[in-house]
């Protein structure tokens, strides 16, 4: 009772609620302005967080990144685009009820299914993240090293089709983690004598250059296209009723989208894809999907509005950020020194108490502001790309010159930005190198400190329990993922055989 009302007693914060409405209300408009989302929302706001409490500017965050998975849902049914990558099956489902006059009502599925998953991952976020931590009590430096190992492991194997990139994309955000003085000995590695990299690769730069800025590039050299959207009339209150009739669902894709939230490197996209895959075979109405099932649309939004909280799981109870943006959001806690994992609990509870009643009020205001304004913010999904992307450039310009005041900051960032705008263009992924840059000095010092530990003896990971357990079950996860691969190319390689 004491940790439910220091939490209330955050929330009751004029500056914290204050706070949340915005970053809330934002996210919402982002998520429905195509090519905006939240990680270029992130990025550009990161520097501004800085100079705000831990908890303010972590709300301010969260706002935005829950907030655009409700928003991204808007585009893809008043004007069939989806707002962000997570939003393409909502799209797909949207349409036939576009086309049959029930545009409300599909809207109303998606917002529905939407506030349900993310109350329930707030839930788990709260039911969960304190045991974890305890359990995290347990582990040494050897649990800590696997478990970063296993994450970006993970983010890798998440990638799907696109892998091979994936690993280079990571190695290469491995190699920026090594750039800077080395903690052991202070030497100085790949500085090659210039004053501004002895500190290493800033992250607030990399991340705005990479995200922000990359996506200016992409939507200035775009074509833009005529759009119209659809105008719903009446409430959206029969969808929360709707919904109830597919409790299975409703309820087994939000579950299913908490334990992807937790597993480093799956995130939103993927977690809804292989959900949505297996819905419509468990379904007695599967035949349905793709042709405008109510089921596909809460598989859908229930699934990509579950991870968001989910996802912070993991970086509350153990200091691994599983993700793109729970990564970015690693950083505030870095600049306010307040360190997550299994001793948050104790230094910080009012930290971690608000932040549960933060993210449960958020979907509320989320949702009341959706049911009144839904009409009036899909007019923002039809903004100029090449407006939009003048703006965004033009905040990112700002906000790295204002997180440090450094003409260099701003150079790096444009350079990260030319490089983002070169992988976005061939399809290469940006978030392993992100997750590289902030998971590099946790494996490599944890790794260090193992090993120093044990005498210079590797086999401190497998003789110790939990870092066996963890090495087995990733060895066994890496073999049916490349069993998998092989059986896939398997058909291609005969067809090629016979077709010569």
């Amino acid at each position: 009772m004491d940790f439910i009302l220091l939490g209330l007693q955050q929330l009751a914060d004029p500056m914290v609620f204050l706070t949340m409405c915005i970053g809330a209300i934002l996210g919402v408009i982002v998520g429905a302005i195509p090519g905006a989302g939240a990680a270029v929302t992130i990025s550009i706001l990161l520097p501004t967080t800085f100079s705000m409490d831990p908890l303010t500017g972590m709300t301010l965050l969260l706002g935005v990144y829950c907030g655009s998975a409700y928003g991204s849902a808007i585009p893809a049914v008043m004007i069939n685009t989806p707002g962000s990558p997570v939003a393409v099956l909502t799209a797909l489902e949207a349409k036939p009820f576009v086309e049959r006059g029930e545009a409300r009502r599909a809207m109303s599925l998606a917002y529905s299914s939407s506030f349900v998953g993310g109350v329930l991952a707030v839930l788990a976020l709260m039911l969960l993240t304190k045991p974890l931590a305890e359990v995290a009590k347990n582990f040494g430096s050897a649990e800590f090293a696997m478990l970063a190992f296993a994450a970006l492991v993970l983010v890798v194997i998440g990638h799907g089709g696109r892998r091979v990139e994936a690993t280079a994309a990571l190695a290469f955000g491995l190699f920026l983690a090594t750039v800077g003085i080395e903690t052991a000995y202070s030497t100085q590695r790949y500085s090659f004598g210039q004053s501004w990299l002895i500190q290493g690769i800033p992250l607030v730069p990399m991340v705005i250059g990479l995200f922000a800025m990359s996506e200016a590039l992409i939507q200035l050299t775009g074509r833009d296209t005529t759009r119209q959207t659809v105008q719903l009339k009446g409430h959206f209150f029969s969808g929360f009723l709707e919904i109830f009739r597919y409790k299975v669902t409703l309820f087994g894709s939000s579950v299913f989208g908490i334990i992807c939230g937790i597993m480093p490197g799956v995130g939103e996209f993927l977690a809804q894809q292989v959900n949505y895959v297996w819905a419509r075979k468990l379904s007695k109405e599967g035949h349905l999907f793709g042709k405008g099932a109510p089921e596909g649309i809460i598989v859908s939004e229930a699934t990509n509005n579950a991870v968001p909280p989910a996802a912070l799981i993991p970086m509350l109870a153990l200091g691994i950020p599983g993700e793109e943006l729970t990564a970015m959001m690693l950083a505030v806690f870095l600049v306010h020194n307040v360190i997550p994992g299994p001793d948050l609990f104790l230094n910080r509870p009012e930290f971690v108490a608000g932040l549960y009643w933060t993210l449960l009020a958020m979907n509320f205001v989320i949702i009341l502001f959706l049911l009144v304004a839904t009409n009036t913010i899909a007019r923002a999904a039809l903004i100029n790309k090449r407006f939009l992307g003048v703006a965004i450039m033009t905040l990112s310009l700002i906000g790295t010159y204002a997180s440090n005041y450094n003409f260099s900051d701003v150079g790096l960032a444009m350079g990260f930005a030319v490089l983002g705008y070169i992988l976005r263009s061939h399809r290469w992924p940006l978030t392993p190198i992100l997750l590289g840059v902030v998971m590099g000095p946790i494996l490599e010092n944890r790794f260090r400190q193992a090993v120093g530990g044990a005498g210079g003896d590797l086999s401190i990971f497998v003789t110790r329990p939990i870092s066996a357990i963890m090495l087995a079950g990733l060895c066994i996860l890496l073999f049916f993922t490349i069993r998998g691969a092989l059986k896939a190319r398997r058909p291609r390689e005969d067809w090629q055989i016979n077709d010569t």
